[in-house]
């Protein structure tokens, strides 16, 4: 059976039409697969009477009526009436002709009569017609007088017409009154895709899926003929070549089009040649009566020209045979004409080496001349495809011209995000010149086009410099990308030593770029003032000042070091201003990482609503480890949980599969806020786990920049939620070591509020909400009002156990303003949670004892009749913290032992009867260290 990919939201619309009306016809062009889903609609079992006319069909009068009575039972004929009976038989050729309107008339009762009886006989009856528009007229006349007539509960047609291009269904009067006309359109392209995959495996790289999206235009048969074809041959040799268009979908899409006059048809070849055909530009191209000629082709639905004079072919396919179909000087000579009536450079460039598929140097630089002049007006994909020709053309006697443009090719592809190209490119050039230069320019372009997995590049760079001996720019290049490669690898003192060599280089722009990426080192050691010396030089260089590429790097680091010192509203500002600026103009890999920072900085400022729409624009498919993790971090901001530890979750693969520690780093780190976010004890245990790995790789890596001390807190957090006290004051301990006169106020108030949140844990109230109200006070003096609102529902949720309501409620509804203001969702969440609870309270519940989260299960286990070592295996901590987390539960309930335990929870339970709030229970809360206690039902301890 045909494939449904792509069809089954179509068949369940037609299943439920078929079942509410008398039938469904289903519509579209050929190709489109309205015979598939035709099909599919048949019901299983019942009685179908099936008819499937050709074209060659409509000339035979009542074919149609033989196709459908071919398997009905000679007997429902027999029975009828004799006047019906030998008319029938007459229209089926098992008599004389019909002749007369009373002979007419007798085959539509009888028609009628045999279905009516067919129908009541048995199962329900489907007429099943595919390709109505070929229906023979007589046929069809005695179809619409029965079906108006007959019990629409038990017949049913099913019928397909095929129709031009964006027309409507014309033989309607052949099916039932009511029948549901249901157009069936084209095929996303991510589902063609998936159906070519389907058909031919792995055997079409990218660039042939991309080119039969394009040309098939959502249609299923083209898209399969295409990529069979492709599959079989390969992509033409060079790009603007013709499709390899099968022999036999040219003869259908091109039927018509072979009976026009040879004029008529040269004038659709030089239509097909160009980019954008008008009438205006064939006149200019020799074409002398292009309106006729075009005339003559909208009639026959090939293409047509609309008031404006621009020319459209009625699918992008017809466009494509008809360029395929035509011999190859007839090709040429078209684009030779065009190439001669265009003015646009690159256009005329293109044509030019169209018409001239050979070695030709005046070609070949009249193309290296358009290809610059694309990438200027930011085409970069564009550019690559033209200095590939030119290279092409390029004569052999020329071997440095054809290595430099071929370089060119490389770099323009490397910038459009075109891999693949980019690296054949480049490698031709590194495998077969003789010119260390070349060799050098080659290998700096594999390592641009890397993106993140530098891991396995060192001899790249090693070879590099080698055949860079004597030329300082070159070997401060490979310095550079030296330096980035220990950055990714997590090798800072080496990545720093690389990078003050690339600082020597002749030209600012290696410079500037090397003194922006030391400063970026200096920064993740937490050297903020040599990081801020690193860039005043580099912003003393000409070019660093200049609005130019060599200064985007540079702005770039420049604002995330701002943003990281609570700076944010001027890092927002130079970023998004920054992006702004190089819009199309900037290769894929700068727009990115601008997206990437932009991102970070608007989470950073509290611009949560932005930052999703920022992170949107990056790259879905395929995504880089920076480009998911910004992805995991908008959404922690302003997004999903859910959404957010599975963008996470991949961007730690990703970066994993790269080798990329500083952003497997970033990831793992965002990988615990989501989990944090989920709201359970499981969720927090997960988070450790995560932000432990966090830290180690941190500290080996040397960092103490901000954003790695707020790691700190985070982790501290987090093991406080599982009653690891202990751990999480080392956490902090190990923070505040690497804190100096530099660090940011808000990485201060992160530890403030951990070590309130620790304190609080630990039976120290007073002291945890003094630390907590430090840290919010010191928040409320900058502009980060997500660290704020985060810090207020800790200090409401603390207090709020402490049953001081009104400054609970005062902190919340802060809090809640902030996040609802910034668009922060997951933290607005967490806040109405603690407004619940405390209304919950003020309305009569919770006088229990005040127990954390962790406390809450310990109790629950212990009070069941668990181990310390079976409750350490269930909560995923160890039996150290068990015991001292039992031993405050004692304090708290004034027990001493288990069995005393286990009487005081009973006891809770039955003073709080059954009214209690689900909030108030809260055994899985994710941030809240302390909770106030009253005991779940379900955990009540077994006898």
């Amino acid at each position: 059976m045909p494939s449904m990919i792509g069809r089954r939201g179509l068949l369940d619309l037609a299943r439920t039409q078929l079942t509410a009306t008398a039938g469904v016809l289903l519509y579209g062009p050929a190709g489109i697969g309205r015979t598939t889903v035709l099909e599919a609609l048949v019901p299983p079992g019942g009685t179908v009477l099936r008819c499937t006319p050709a074209e060659e069909d409509t000339r035979l009068p009542f074919v149609g009526l033989v196709d459908l009575f071919a398997k009905v039972p000679a007997s429902y004929v027999d029975d009828l009436p004799p006047a019906p009976r030998a008319a029938l038989n007459a229209a089926l050729l098992r008599g004389r002709a019909p002749m007369g309107e009373r002979s007419r008339l007798a085959v539509r009762v009888a028609v009628l009569e045999a279905l009516t009886a067919l129908a009541a006989a048995g199962p329900p009856l489907h007429l099943v017609i595919d390709d109505l528009q070929w229906l023979d007229e007589p046929s069809g006349e005695v179809l619409g007088f029965a079906l108006r007539r007959l019990d629409h509960a038990t017949v049913r047609v099913i019928a397909a017409e095929r129709v031009r291009e964006g027309e409507q269904p014309v033989r309607l009067r052949c099916c039932p009154p009511g029948t549901a006309e249901i157009r069936v359109p084209p095929l996303p392209d991510f589902e063609l895709e998936r159906l070519l995959r389907a058909d031919t495996g792995d055997a079409l790289p990218a660039a042939a899926l991309q080119a039969i999206g394009h040309a098939a235009a959502g249609n299923p048969l083209y898209a399969l003929e295409l990529g069979r074809a492709i599959a079989r041959d390969g992509m033409p040799a060079e790009p603007g070549s013709p499709l390899p268009v099968p022999q036999r979908l040219r003869g259908m899409l091109l039927e018509r089009a072979r009976r026009l006059p040879p004029q008529t048809r040269h004038t659709l070849l030089v239509a097909s040649a160009a980019t954008r055909p008008t009438l205006t530009l064939l006149r200019a191209a020799g074409v002398p009566d292009a309106d006729r000629d075009l005339g003559s082709a909208a009639h026959l639905g090939i293409a047509v020209a609309d008031a404006e004079g621009a020319v459209r072919f009625l699918h992008p396919l017809i466009r494509a045979a008809v360029h395929a179909d035509a011999p190859e000087h007839s090709r040429r000579a078209a684009h030779e004409l065009l190439a001669a009536a265009v003015t646009e450079p690159v256009e005329q460039a293109r044509h030019l080496a169209l018409a001239h598929p050979h070695e030709d140097e005046a070609t070949a630089r009249t193309l290296i001349a358009a290809a610059a002049s694309a990438r200027r007006a930011g085409a970069p994909g564009t550019a690559a495809e033209l200095a590939g020709l030119a290279a092409r053309r390029t004569p052999q006697d020329r071997p440095g011209d054809h290595a430099d443009r071929l370089l060119a090719a490389a770099e323009y592809a490397c910038d459009a995000g075109l891999r693949d190209e980019a690296a054949h490119a480049a490698e031709t050039v590194l495998n077969g010149s003789a010119s260390a230069p070349h060799r050098v320019r080659a290998r700096l372009i594999l390592l641009g086009n890397a993106g993140q997995a530098l891991g396995g590049t060192r001899q790249l760079i090693e070879a590099g410099l080698r055949d860079a001996a004597g030329t300082p720019e070159l070997q401060a290049r490979l310095h550079h990308w030296a330096a980035i490669r220990g950055l990714l690898g997590g090798q800072l003192t080496e990545a720093a030593e690389h990078a003050r060599r690339a600082a020597d280089a002749p030209s600012d722009g290696t410079r500037i770029a090397a003194l922006a990426l030391l400063a970026r080192l200096q920064a993740l050691h937490g050297d903020l003032a040599a990081a801020d010396r690193s860039l005043q030089e580099a912003l003393a260089l000409p070019a660093g000042a200049a609005d130019g590429p060599e200064g985007w790097g540079l702005i770039r680091t420049g604002a995330l070091l701002a943003a990281d010192a609570d700076r944010v509203s001027d890092a927002h500002e130079e970023v998004a201003e920054l992006l702004a600026r190089i819009g199309e103009f900037a290769g894929s890999e700068e727009t990115k990482a601008t997206l990437v920072a932009l991102t970070r900085i608007q989470v950073r400022a509290g611009r949560c609503r932005e930052a999703l729409a920022s992170a949107a624009r990056l790259p879905a498919e395929g995504a880089s480890p920076p480009a998911l993790y910004a992805a995991a971090l908008a959404e922690t901001a302003g997004g999903s949980a859910d959404r957010a530890q599975e963008l996470a979750e991949r961007a730690v693969a990703a970066a994993e599969a790269d080798g990329d520690q500083l952003f497997l780093l970033r990831a793992l780190a965002v990988l615990g806020q989501a989990r944090m976010l989920l709201g359970n004890t499981h969720g927090a245990s997960a988070a450790v786990e995560a932000l432990q790995r966090t830290r180690r790789l941190g500290e080996a890596m040397g960092l103490a920049d901000p954003a790695f001390l707020r790691w700190y807190a985070e982790l501290a957090e987090a093991l406080v939620l599982l009653g690891e006290t202990d751990a999480a004051a080392d956490a902090i301990l190990a923070a505040r070591s690497r804190t100096n006169r530099q660090t940011p106020g808000s990485v201060l108030a992160a530890l403030d509020r951990a070590e309130g949140l620790r304190e609080v844990a630990a039976g120290r109230p007073k002291r945890g909400v003094a630390r907590i109200q430090s840290a919010a006070d010191r928040l409320r003096r900058l502009p980060l009002p997500v660290d704020l609102a985060r810090t207020l529902i800790a200090l409401g949720n603390v207090e709020r156990r402490s049953r001081r309501r009104t400054v609970a409620r005062s902190a919340l509804a802060e809090a809640l303003a902030a996040c609802e203001a910034c668009g922060a969702a997951p933290l607005a969440a967490r806040a109405r949670e603690e407004l619940a609870r405390l209304d919950a309270m003020e309305r009569g519940g919770g006088g229990g004892p005040q127990l954390t989260a962790t406390e809450q299960r310990v109790a629950a286990l212990v009070g069941g009749g668990a181990t310390n070592r079976e409750v350490a295996a269930e909560l995923f901590i160890s039996v150290k913290t068990v015991e001292g987390t039992l031993s405050r539960i004692y304090r708290k309930f004034g027990v001493r032992s288990r069995t005393a335990l286990a009487h005081a929870m009973a006891a809770a339970v039955i003073a709080s009867g059954a009214g209690l709030a689900p909030a108030d229970l809260d055994l899985d809360a994710s941030d809240r260290p302390a909770i106030t206690v009253t005991v779940d039902p379900a955990a009540r301890p077994r006898p």
